[in-house]
């Protein structure tokens, strides 16, 4: 494996403390127990040393670390030979080209920006070697600007609480002096900052400074705008608008780095028609589609079973019914990993007992994985099981609908049933809803006292 790293061993010198631990991770070591030195460590080192090029990868001392100071990154293939920068030994790398940087924090996202701002001082490699190395790429003529000082930065910093202290006056003021594009209005429109202007820049809220420090950079002509943590103190819809005008920033001719935490969601999607045009078993559907879901016995335990999986994988995928491919289908949109499920009618072609028990996978999966799901349904049972809030749609089907706000389950029942005028109750031995008969005594109290809907009885 010397000459193929597959992985990177990475070790946090704030973590490490060999002094005042028994050097489990190299006492556990497999490797070491072998005789080769994976893992250098004594109760004098001041940190731990781990060879990547000897490492299998096992991850065990990193579950015997006492103090978290290890982890191993699995690489999908040898990336040595595309290493455009390394701090230093176990810590982190660069490969191929400078992207925008999001991760989690304390990974080296600042370490990246405040490498690239100051590259030209930091003693790099010979510049003719750098170069050759670039040869042919868009970081080619990049560093040839570097190099010939024909480039102008902007940063928009961390921490936008300090402007006040170093920034004086309002802030229309302020984005007038810096404002060389001739931008500066569509900016502020953009970033909600038109109402500010004549406000003093140490009157403003974090949320307001953000946007303030983002718009003095979006409005100034240059090569490289750095982005530093843009989203902090702004909520999602400001986040979105920072979003586009920053975006609006690239052009063939400038570079545009991004440090942060950028809201990214991944959906999953159950459609509501199903067509069986997979030519293969079901088994072979979940390895392509939720390898490693479909293998995990958790999943196996809350899906897979009560879904009744098993009797039907070794099936083709187009000799199922339509609720055996219902299920199926439910179980691959739960598979895949994602921050929102949306279900379109999970109860279709299942009767009633497959109903309830779908509704009970979805339900309990979501809770316990704490993501968001977005069901359709038509079945009221399963509905009413499923849901915690309520979307109601009025209107005339196909012509004109509106969505009104969510609201809770109680309050979204009594709504929708109030335009059917239909009450319901539940029953009292399965809890069940059940409709009451028009213009029964029950009926006619529930709808005298505005309860169309009760959740107990």
């Amino acid at each position: 494996m010397a000459d193929k790293n597959t992985r990177i061993a990475i070790v946090n010198h704030d973590k490490c403390k060999p002094k005042k631990c028994r050097q489990e991770c190299k006492k556990s070591c497999p490797v070491v127990r072998m005789g080769k030195l994976c893992i250098e460590v004594t109760p004098q080192s001041k940190i731990v040393w781990i060879s990547e090029s000897l490492c299998i990868g096992c991850g065990i001392c990193i579950k015997k670390c006492p103090f978290g100071a290890l982890s191993i990154v699995n690489l999908p293939s040898n990336l040595e030979k595309e290493t455009t920068h390394r701090y230093c030994a176990n810590s982190f790398k660069l490969h191929r080209y400078v992207f925008p940087l999001t991760c989690y924090k304390n990974l080296g996202k600042q370490l990246c920006v405040l490498m690239i701002r100051t590259l030209k001082s930091q003693n790099p490699p010979d510049w003719q070697e750098i170069l050759t190395y670039f040869r042919g790429s868009e970081l080619q003529n990049y560093f040839t600007k570097i190099l010939e000082d024909d480039l102008r930065a902007i940063v928009k910093p961390q921490y936008v609480d300090q402007i006040p202290k170093t920034v004086k006056g309002s802030v229309g003021a302020i984005l007038s002096r810096k404002d060389d594009t001739d931008t500066q209005d569509l900016v502020c429109e953009q970033l909600d900052l038109s109402h500010l202007r004549e406000r003093n820049v140490e009157d403003l809220s974090g949320g307001e400074l953000q946007r303030f420090a983002c718009a003095v950079v979006c409005i100034q002509r240059a090569d490289i705008f750095m982005f530093d943590e843009p989203s902090s103190y702004l909520d999602v819809k400001q986040r979105l608008k920072a979003a586009i005008t920053i975006r609006s920033l690239i052009t063939p001719d400038r570079f545009l780095c991004l440090s942060g935490e950028i809201p990214i969601l991944n959906v999953s999607y159950k459609p509501q028609t199903i067509s069986p045009k997979f030519k293969g078993s079901v088994r072979a559907l979940l390895h392509e589609k939720i390898r490693d879901a479909y293998t995990h016995p958790q999943f196996i335990t809350d899906v897979m079973k009560p879904m009744q999986i098993e009797s039907i994988i070794d099936q083709d995928v187009q000799n199922l019914s339509g609720g055996e491919l219902q299920r199926v289908a439910l179980t691959l949109c739960l598979g895949k990993p994602a921050d929102v499920y949306l279900i379109d009618e999970p109860s279709a072609y299942l009767d009633s007992e497959q109903r309830l028990m779908a509704a009970r996978v979805i339900k309990r999966y979501i809770l316990h994985a704490k993501k968001t799901a977005f069901v359709v349904e038509h079945d009221f049972i399963m509905a009413t099981y499923l849901a915690d809030r309520v979307i109601v749609f009025d209107g005339i089907p196909s012509k004109k609908t509106s969505a009104n706000t969510p609201q809770s389950l109680l309050a979204g029942m009594n709504r929708f049933l109030s335009l059917l005028e239909i009450t319901f109750r539940r029953d009292p031995n399965n809890f069940r809803p059940r409709i009451n008969k028009l213009n029964s005594i029950k009926d006619t109290e529930q709808k005298k006292s505005g309860n169309y809907f009760f959740l107990d009885d």
